[in-house]
């Protein structure tokens, strides 16, 4: 399937994501360091999620979000809190789901090809360390049952990743 597919058929199966969450924890084991889980996560969602023109981090560094690994076209370098849908996902601590980036005020378009999006923030143990950043060329190819998986899919590499001093910052407040 293409980045260009435009087909509802395309969407993720919500079946697929205890497989996904089963296969990241194996990436995992015995693999604790931030650089290596983040880019082999990135690369198992392009995987496993066939239809998405781009799955990725950005990362907390020096106030702003800064791109952390990814796959799929090269993308905006930096974002602000509260700017675009992942700094608005950061500033607001919940994870969003944008059927129409078009209708999100705001949305900083890094590909105008994608037409959906989804941002679950990382914070675990009082930081917040970035966001996950999904696109897809389709409107409405995310949905709860996405928000969830992916949710799930965070926790497991929070909670399996050591993260360095320099990226992160404390959680701010609600």
């Amino acid at each position: 399937m293409t980045s260009t597919d435009t087909t509802a058929d395309s969407q993720a199966n919500p079946s697929s994501y205890p497989l996904i969450q089963s296969e990241l924890a194996g990436l995992l084991k015995g693999e604790r360091d931030w650089l290596v889980n983040l880019a082999n996560t990135s690369a198992l969602l392009q995987l496993r999620l066939p239809g998405l023109s781009w799955v990725g981090f950005y990362l907390w560094r020096g106030g702003e979000l800064v791109l952390g690994p990814f796959q799929g076209k090269p993308a905006c370098v930096r974002i602000q809190r509260g700017r675009g849908v992942c700094g608005t996902a950061a500033a607001r601590r919940t994870s969003l789901v944008v059927p129409d980036v078009h209708q999100f005020p705001g949305h900083i378009a890094c590909d105008p090809a994608a037409a959906s999006e989804l941002v679950v923030p990382l914070e675990f143990d009082g930081r917040q360390f970035g966001v996950l950043d999904l696109d897809a060329p389709v409107k409405e190819w995310f949905d709860a049952s996405d928000r969830e998986g992916l949710e799930a899919v965070v926790r497991i590499l929070l909670q399996g990743t050591n993260w360095p001093e320099n990226i992160g910052e404390p959680v701010p407040p609600a």
